[in-house]
């Protein structure tokens, strides 16, 4: 499955994109589509809300993150743990890490209700990755709905 997934993120990225983005690319649609299926419930509103995050994160038009979140949904389906997704992001910058943790609150965020399964994930994808828990906090008040 992984093999197969790799050829379809490399067929969508640029001829001269490296190995380690292609799979920093399937970790980060993993982890969002993780997020989905936290609760059980994996509605259309988050995969639509992971859609147009995957097209700010990696730089892709929603088509091919539209191919993306399918691939990463049966991804998620033959995982064991997070943490098959979060090894691979060992080289992404401070900033990007944030930024992965900010979009996981997008979509636990976005069919209005933040299940306990939902924010216990992004907690432990963040520890993970090494984002401090300031920055875990603050990108969940930039997002959490009033």
């Amino acid at each position: 499955m992984i093999v197969k997934f790799k050829r379809l993120l490399s067929s969508l990225m640029p001829a001269d994109t490296h190995n380690t983005e292609i799979d920093n690319t399937l970790a980060i649609v993993s982890l969002l589509c993780e997020v989905c299926v936290a609760d059980e419930d994996s509605s259309a509103v988050e995969e639509t809300i992971v859609v147009k995050t995957l097209g700010k994160l990696i730089n892709i038009d929603q088509e091919k993150a539209a191919e993306l979140l399918k691939e990463g949904m049966q991804g998620v389906k033959e995982s064991n743990s997070v943490f098959d997704f979060t090894s691979q992001l060992s080289d992404l910058d401070s900033e990007s890490r944030i930024n992965l943790i900010k979009a996981m609150w997008e979509v636990a965020y976005a069919d209005g209700y933040l299940d306990p399964m939902e924010e216990a994930l992004i907690r432990k994808v963040a520890t993970l990755i090494y984002v401090n828990h300031s920055d875990f906090i603050r990108t969940k008040l930039m997002v959490m709905p009033e």
